[in-house]
């Protein structure tokens, strides 16, 4: 019998085979890494694939017809999925977020959402599941995912002129069609809602204003995130980031903003709010100023590859375990001793000079690939 071949899609990114100790201490949910950081976020993509050719995640000259995506063997299933965060919630995990590629991809995605509102934390509470989407069918979803036990949705939107989110997505979808999606999201009930928008100077910077005033006055928070140094096929250049700085200056400058205090430790966007008390706007400032030294996020790959950051070029085999002849117990005892040697902090070497990507130096992980 020949020997079962590993499609090369599998083989794109370095994973080692996870550690099980030799003796396996159950989790009691106080697992922290060299630099003392809890886990408590983990995202979950469920799928590599994606409709839009945004060029700064999945670029069209990249990503073409011709491109192999991971084959549904190589997925994890559902089961998979949710017996991992099952483990992950047992060491301190209180947020799952499902991501891509674009994840209402993923066939029956409600299913495995209805599998991880069961979980709970081991205080006996709920967890908070969210999901990011392009929005390009969540009108037609919303109400599916809200009732499968769906909490919250966040919808990435880097233009509210159409010819603009046209050109950014690549693939001629209309503005129309993803507030419609926010819309019946609100509806339904999935919120608070938080919108995304990728700011790319030279691109979409001339959306910054429109995008405050559309959402301004309603309950949604729009986000405007720094174009980021994901991946190696975006083309990133440091004269296209456009400080945060910049983009809260041109806001206040027309509606004037005061600072808020972050919801939870670990919060990615430093949060604005009007004066005028109509709404709130954040930031989130990767390239600029790197929030490295409270990240609690682990990102487990479509495959099941363990990611400890998003600038990472090497993951850890979960689905080796998941698939292989190994208890809970000795899975959770892995997850543990990955977590506990974790040291990354690429965004603040980066800001400091020290984390240049030199010439042969291992690819880093595509946004696509384990979201964002």
């Amino acid at each position: 019998m020949a020997d079962k071949m590993i499609p090369l899609a599998d083989l794109r990114y370095a994973a080692a085979m996870p550690r099980v100790p030799a003796v396996s201490v159950p989790p009691i949910g106080l697992l922290g890494d060299t630099l003392g950081r809890p886990l408590r976020d983990l995202r979950i993509s469920v799928t590599d694939r994606c409709n839009f050719r945004c060029s700064y995640c999945m670029p069209k000259e990249v990503f073409d017809k011709q491109y192999a995506f991971l084959p549904q063997t190589s997925l994890l299933s559902f089961e998979e999925i949710a017996r991992a965060a099952r483990l992950f919630v047992a060491h301190g995990v209180r947020k799952i977020r499902l991501t891509g590629g674009e994840p209402l991809l993923r066939k029956h995605l409600e299913v495995l959402i209805a599998m991880l509102a069961e979980l709970r934390t081991p205080e006996g509470d709920h967890l908070d599941i969210t999901l990011t989407t392009n929005g390009s069918v969540l009108a037609r979803k919303a109400q599916a995912l809200k009732d499968a036990g769906l909490n919250r949705i966040t919808v990435s939107l880097d233009a509210i002129d159409d010819a603009i989110f046209r050109r950014m997505n690549d693939a001629d979808f209309p503005v129309a069609d993803v507030l419609e999606g926010i819309a019946e999201a609100q509806r339904v009930g999935l919120g608070p809602i938080k919108v995304n928008m990728v700011v790319k100077r030279g691109t979409n910077d001339d959306q910054i204003l429109a995008m405050a005033r559309h959402f301004k006055g309603t309950p949604i928070v729009l986000r405007f995130i720094e174009y980021m140094d994901v991946g190696a096929t975006n083309g990133w250049r440091m004269d296209e980031v456009l400080p945060s700085a910049q983009v809260i200056a041109r806001i206040a400058a027309e509606f004037p903003l005061e600072p808020l205090e972050a919801n939870e430790t670990g919060e990615t966007a430093a949060r604005w709010r009007y004066r005028d008390g109509s709404g709130e706007i954040g930031v989130i400032s990767s390239v600029t100023q790197a929030f490295c030294h409270d990240c609690n996020r682990a990102r487990l790959s479509t495959e099941g590859k363990l990611f400890l950051c998003l600038f990472a070029s090497q993951g850890h085999d979960l689905r080796a375990l998941l698939r292989g002849d190994y208890s809970d117990a000795q899975i959770a005892g892995a997850i543990g001793l990955i977590w506990q040697a974790r040291g990354d902090r690429y965004s603040e070497l980066r800001s400091e000079g020290a984390a240049a990507p030199s010439a042969g130096a291992e690819r880093r992980v595509e946004m696509h690939y384990i979201g964002g």
